[in-house]
């Protein structure tokens, strides 16, 4: 059996080594400064990291200050909800249940906040077929899209909704 991996806050000591987690996935992602990191996490409903900085996600909810335009598209259409904006595995940590991990968590606090809904995007162009099937093995249902010509990409927006 597989030991539950520590999940715990990003602290301050901990930015660099996401930062370069974040760099190592930007395509799927975004890119991030420092200080826009910091921001992020200090704004965030969660900012976690399973050391030493092997895996971190970050999300929001709905009442966040948060910019991102695919943040505002679910605001736009949900009233109470919990957007995982980024989460990255270290590719030496892939195939340990990480990413599993910490949506479970994500999951069980977005419960007991009493939001009944989390939601993400995943790239449809450039592809992304694996990320595709780990949020469809979630309960992940796509409910829309949304083309970003400035960034070349086009993302489907997902939900998985909490009973």
């Amino acid at each position: 059996m597989t030991p539950i991996p520590q999940i715990r806050p990003i602290h301050p000591g901990d930015l660099d080594a996401v930062l370069r987690l974040n760099r190592a996935h930007e395509v799927e992602l975004s890119p991030l400064t420092r200080d826009r990191l910091a921001a992020l996490t200090g704004m965030a409903f969660a900012a976690w990291v399973i050391p030493p900085v092997e895996a971190f996600l970050i999300a929001f909810d709905q009442d966040a200050a948060y910019d991102s335009p695919n943040f505002r598209w679910f605001k736009e259409r949900l009233e109470r909800f919990v957007y995982v904006d980024r989460i990255a595995v270290a590719a030496a940590a892939r195939g340990r249940g990480l990413a599993r991990a910490l949506y479970a968590r994500i999951f069980a606090e977005a419960r007991a906040c009493g939001h009944d809904a989390v939601v993400a995007e995943v790239n449809s162009d450039p592809p992304n077929p694996a990320s595709d099937a780990f949020h469809a093995a979630l309960g992940f249902d796509p409910i829309g899209s949304a083309a970003f010509a400035d960034r070349g990409k086009t993302v489907t927006y997902l939900v998985k909704r909490l009973a």
